[in-house]
């Protein structure tokens, strides 16, 4: 072997942390790509979504997951499973908290605490949003709250500040191993997966109070052809009121929420998208489990 080689290191990094801290924005940042759909509304991420980022003697991939939340009905349970099994196969924890957060006694913090054999890197997002003292004051609380964290750092994901210093201190922490996905792979989600999710971002952005946290969106056809890409898509409500709403008037509100989510797939996909979108009632999906292994949630 020769010397000036470097060994390969490969592994898991799992992001998680409450709602809103930026974790989607982070992983895109990391990544490189824009994998995790982002909105200024809470609970926006619902799967655990892989990004991969590769380099001549690494592969790192980074899993965005749920926030963190009390569970209240069965979709919010499966959110959670997907945090907790993040965590049970990472090499390498990033528990992103900012500015503003604070936690008490709750169980992932606990569970973190309990975490000695797994390397944690505590990150302290949106500093951009606050002067160097209350910085300070809040790096010192999290390295009292969590003195196992291997590493607490100032970031501000969303102007890329302090990511640098993220991607060396990973890097540093992860195993030697050969990589688990082909070196040319960004994702383990299909295209479909990408653009039910840019439909849902646009939801989420259009539509105000409960609406889109009752959507759900599935890619029922996903045909490629050499000059477009031909996609029929769903969005599936709980209750016929709120396919009315989602429709709009005329069709105005779905018409809007199709064209922002065709240009965004049109600059995914680097191809003219030709996007059909229907409205559905399922009733109560969220808490029904056989819809909810439908979506794709168990």
């Amino acid at each position: 072997m020769n010397p000036e080689l470097k060994p390969h290191r490969a592994g898991f990094v799992s992001i998680i942390g409450k709602p809103n801290v930026g974790k989607s924005t982070l992983m895109n940042a990391l990544v490189g790509e824009r994998l995790s759909i982002v909105t200024s509304k809470a609970q926006t991420t619902r799967h655990r979504i892989l990004g991969i980022l590769n380099g001549a003697d690494f592969q790192l991939i980074y899993s965005d997951t749920p926030g963190i939340i009390q569970p209240k009905y069965e979709l919010h349970n499966a959110m959670m499973a997907f945090v907790y099994s993040s965590l049970e196969d990472a090499d390498v924890v990033l528990f992103v908290t900012d500015i503003y957060e604070k936690y008490d006694e709750e169980p992932v913090v606990e569970r973190l605490r309990k975490m000695v054999d797994t390397p944690i890197i505590l990150l302290v997002n949106k500093i951009d949003q606050a002067d160097q003292a209350a910085v300070e004051a809040k790096l010192a609380y999290w390295q009292e709250q969590l003195p196992n964290a291997t590493e607490v750092l100032p970031i501000s994901a969303l102007n890329a500040f302090g990511t640098e210093r993220v991607l060396e201190s990973v890097l540093e922490k992860l195993p030697v191993h050969p990589e688990y996905y082909p070196k040319d792979e960004l994702t383990d989600k299909p295209e479909r997966f990408f653009a039910a999710e840019m439909v849902r971002e646009k939801i989420f952005k259009l539509y105000k109070k409960e609406i889109p946290y009752s959507c759900e969106v599935t890619v029922e056809e996903f045909k490629e052809e050499e000059n477009i890409i031909h996609i029929r898509g769903v969005i599936y409500v709980e209750r016929a009121s709120q396919k009315g709403i989602v429709i709009g008037k005329g069709g105005e509100a779905l018409k809007k929420v199709g064209t922002w989510a065709r240009e965004d797939m049109e600059k995914f996909f680097n191809k003219k998208v030709f996007l059909e979108m229907h409205v559905k009632v399922n009733e109560n999906w969220r808490t029904d489990p056989k819809a909810l292994s439908r979506f794709g949630y168990q």
